[in-house]
């Protein structure tokens, strides 16, 4: 049998595969001052509540632990009662995650708006995970 060179990855397979991957957002009520929402989204401590079974922090970089598995992220900014920004290590520095706090100045009303990046058939399943970890936050906070 003979062996085929192994030739560099086509740039533009690549592109692909990356494009594939697509952003969206998730909006949740929560019934919640922003300042102590914001507790939930930036810190340890309250990630681990609702986002991730444990949640250890070197620095800027965090590492999520869920049922046996982890993953590592980089903490990129965030801003008091407003929002958390983080990017995980093992995906394209163009891709994000990011948990965001809206008030509405009118009503009162507080929402946590969740952006992500996931391959197109894969949103669903995403998605339904973040429902139940929102619905364990809103046990915890009372909302």
């Amino acid at each position: 049998m003979r062996k085929l060179p192994l030739l560099p990855p086509d740039n533009n397979i690549v592109e692909e595969l990356m494009a594939e991957r697509k952003k969206y957002q998730l909006e949740y009520q929560i019934n919640s001052s922003p300042e102590f929402l914001y507790t939930y989204i930036s810190t340890p401590s309250g990630l681990c509540e609702w986002f991730a079974d444990d949640v250890k922090v070197d620095g800027d970089n965090y590492t999520f632990q869920w049922e046996g598995s982890e993953e590592k992220a980089r903490l990129l900014s965030k801003r008091a009662s407003k929002f958390a920004k983080f990017q995980w290590i093992d995906k394209p520095e163009s891709e994000y995650f990011l948990f965001e706090i809206e008030k509405d100045e009118l009503t009162g009303d507080v929402a946590l708006i969740i952006t992500d990046f996931e391959e197109a058939d894969e949103i669903k399943g995403a998605t339904m995970i973040y429902n139940v970890s929102i619905d364990r936050l809103r046990e915890i906070i009372g909302g």
